[in-house]
């Protein structure tokens, strides 16, 4: 799915990659069915399905923020294997009700790179012209 304004675009793609996400060394997320999507200016994100995450170890939170061209997010802080925060708050986000810009990636989760290690095996699919 692809949509511009003239100067900034979004573009998703369906890819076969597989996508491990660790915070503090533990797997908490692995899929083989993300959606990557392609923002100008900005890198890459993968969307995992909610199924290929380890859901227990987050917890929702009361951050949202609105995109003209995804729509509004939704975040979830790590709370780590035994339920209490582990300082990784607003780590992953989701767009339950996406524009229809960014359809492929509703109710799929993204992490920031800053605070989760984000690996990406396979061959990335082609990028799009933004």
């Amino acid at each position: 799915m692809t949509t511009s304004d003239q100067r900034h675009r979004v573009v998703t793609v369906q890819s076969t990659q597989t996508v491990t996400v660790q915070i503090d060394g533990r797997v908490v997320a692995r899929s083989s069915r993300p959606v990557a999507l392609f923002e100008t200016g900005l890198p890459v994100r993968y969307y995992l399905p909610p199924s290929d995450v380890e859901l227990t170890l987050f917890q929702p939170t009361g951050t949202h923020t609105s995109c003209p061209l995804k729509g509004e997010a939704s975040y979830w802080s790590y709370r780590g294997p035994d339920g209490t925060a582990e300082g990784w708050p607003d780590v992953v986000w989701a767009y339950p009700r996406p524009l229809d810009s960014a359809a492929d990636i509703a109710g799929y989760l993204s992490f920031y790179d800053d605070a989760a290690q984000v690996f990406v095996e396979g061959e990335a699919p082609e990028p799009p012209v933004l």
